[in-house]
């Protein structure tokens, strides 16, 4: 199987070029786009996904509902509606486009795209990308920041956006 090509992107998303994902996540830290799917449901709660054993960055970890590398040639919607899909199995939903910044953590650099929805259909898990998944309590997620249980990127979303979405709820 070949591997991945992200392409490369500016701080304003536009593209200047490509690169395989190994060397996208290994510290190289070229900006390359991802989006952040954050699901809601009509109780105010946040589902999270338990990311994989198998994945090369911050596996086992509880991370945004949807998450995911934009493909070269993809536009940002079209990429968010395929994570969604891909991952638990939810079409047929309009997200939100809340934001994009930078996120950095040791071993990558991705300019975030982040959307949210609010959701009360099925939900199914792909077991080859997530481990696990349920909705978080606002609360609940606040007692557990910064204790290792959350990805980096998760983390940097729920302090920057999420608590702004849910004041105004």
């Amino acid at each position: 199987m070949s591997e991945e090509i992200f392409p490369l992107v500016n701080q304003s998303g536009e593209v200047i070029g490509k690169a395989p994902r190994s060397v996208c996540h290994n510290g190289s830290k070229l900006l390359h786009p991802v989006v952040h799917l954050h699901i809601f449901n009509s109780k105010g709660e946040l589902f999270l996904q338990k990311r994989s054993a198998m994945k090369d960055v911050q596996p086992n970890k509880w991370d945004t509902a949807v998450a995911g590398h934009i493909d070269l040639g993809e536009t940002v919607e079209t990429a968010v509606l395929r994570e969604a899909r891909e991952e638990l199995g939810i079409e047929n939903v309009e997200p939100v486009f809340i934001r994009k910044y930078i996120i950095e953590t040791p071993t990558e650099r991705e300019l975030s795209y982040c959307y949210y929805v609010t959701y009360e259909g099925a939900i199914t898990l792909d077991c080859t990308e997530v481990a696990d998944g349920r909705y978080w309590r606002i609360e609940e997620i606040e007692q557990n920041m910064n204790k290792n249980i959350f990805t980096i990127n998760f983390e940097s979303d729920f302090e920057t956006i999420i608590k702004d979405i849910v004041r105004k709820e």
